[in-house]
Parts: structure tokens; sequence; C-alpha cells
């Protein structure tokens, strides 16, 4: 497929049916534009949006999420999971609110990769929908997206495709002084590719399958958090919330909350 024909499939999709209605696609609040692709991170659009409105009603400024107790902000974050993202997002808010506006920032997206739990896409993201600036945005609906279209079925194989094939075309792709609509669009028409059952993100150099949420250690944690912010402090209530066959389970994930500072 050419670039132009590309483009015309994804602005035509987007036209007739593009999440439009996200309520972080209603801002260029540099906090609020955080907020959004912190929780997005391994968790679905759809989950994501009572709590981030929820989350924005309780701290509508980064001022008032960095003055916040952690234990305040872990509380409002239960349901998004992977905890320690809340805590990562509480200290780049406080960054946040003492540092000179990133809008001035000559190298944005270096100057915003220094902000605690910021990688390069969440950096790159944030240029585009806040400041609009013309950065390469790559996630998992924007892979599928490109390698559905530029990489033939009978030519790629699975664990093939590198991140750097796909930035290269999506550099070509995007329209200059259009970046917030244009990914937004994108992931909007690679998500559409997904819910039909196409997705050829395994063919990435980059893709790891998920383990299973049940009996991980991942769940585990969250268990942890959530009690602990109910009000239960003692240790062997915590460690027995599975019961006697998860115990060593629990006893590590308690250690792993206290040494990151998750629990105090």
């Amino acid at each position: 497929m050419t670039s132009a024909k590309f483009k015309a499939v994804v602005w035509r999709y987007y036209r007739a049916h593009g999440r439009h209605n996200l309520p972080w696609r209603q801002t260029k609040d540099v906090y609020k534009i955080l907020v959004s692709e912190v929780m997005l991170q391994q968790t679905q659009v759809e989950r994501v949006i009572p709590l981030y409105t929820k989350f924005i009603k309780q701290f509508p400024t980064a001022k008032k999420l960095a003055a916040a107790p952690l234990s305040e902000v872990l509380k409002a974050w239960q349901g998004l999971g992977y905890n320690r993202r809340a805590k990562l997002l509480r200290a780049a808010t406080q960054e946040l609110v003492s540092a000179p506006p990133f809008g001035t920032r000559l190298n944005l997206v270096k100057e915003l990769e220094k902000l605690p739990g910021v990688g390069p896409y969440t950096a790159r993201a944030i240029a585009a929908f806040a400041y609009n600036q013309d950065a390469v945005v790559i996630e998992t609906n924007i892979r599928t997206a490109i390698i559905h279209h530029f990489f033939t079925a009978d030519t790629t194989i699975y664990g093939s495709v590198s991140d750097s094939h796909i930035q290269e075309i999506l550099a070509k792709l995007l329209p200059k002084g259009r970046a917030r609509e244009w990914y937004s669009a994108l992931m909007d028409y690679g998500a559409y590719l997904k819910s039909t059952g196409v997705s050829h993100n395994a063919k990435s150099k980059t893709y790891t399958k998920q383990s299973k949420f049940a009996g991980s250690l991942r769940e585990a944690r969250g268990a942890i958090l959530r009690e602990f912010t109910r009000g239960v402090s003692s240790r062997a209530r915590l460690v027995n919330i599975f019961g006697p066959t998860r115990k060593m389970q629990m006893k590590k994930a308690l250690e792993a909350l206290i040494k990151e500072g998750l629990i105090t």
C-alpha cells in the first residue's frame, strides 16, 4: 500500500468512527495527558475512561496530585493495577510543578523522558497530544496498523519487524503540524483492526505475551495494596489473603511493596 492510500484509509475511518469523545482528547493540558498516558499503559481504554474521570475530578491539577499523600493516590488508583505507576505519576507531577514550562524546552521529548516513570513512548505521546509536536509515536495499535498494511503476510515472519522499521514508515507518513489528530486517528484505526481479529504484534521484535493475571505476583501485589488502603495493616492478615497455598508468594509481594515504598 502507498502512503497516500494508507492515510486516506485512516482518515476516512477516523472521520466516520473515531473515538472523538475520549475525555483526554478534550484537553491539551500536559498534566491531564500525562495522567491518561500512564493509565493507558497495559490497561484497556474502556476500563480507563471512568477511572480517569474520577481521578481527574479528585486531582484536577498537577499541583493537587503532587501535594497529595501517597496513600490517597494509591486509593484513587484502585482498579487500574500496576500500582507502581501511581507512585511514579505522583513523583512526575512533583517535578512538573517545580520545573519551567515544558513547552519552552528546546528538546521537549528528552526533557519529558527525565520525569519519573516517563519512557520514550510516553514522552513522545505527550509531545504529540499536549504540544502537537511532530514526534514519532509507536504503541500496540499503531504497530498493528503499520504491520498489517506495510508488511505482507507471506514475507513477514514472527518477531522479525523491528520498531526502527516502523519508525521509518511513521516518519514518512506523519502529516506535519497534525500529530495530535493523526495519532488519534491511527490508534483508533489500529484498535478497529484488532477488534476484527487482525493483530500482527507477534511479528514485532518487541512483542511479549502477557502472563495470566490469576495466581500471578501482580494479583498478589494488587490484593495486598487494596486491603492496605482499606485499613488492613496486619502483616499476618495481608499475607493470608489467598490462604496458606499462596502465603509464600504473598510474603514476597509484601516485601517488594515495602521495598518500593508503596507500603510503609
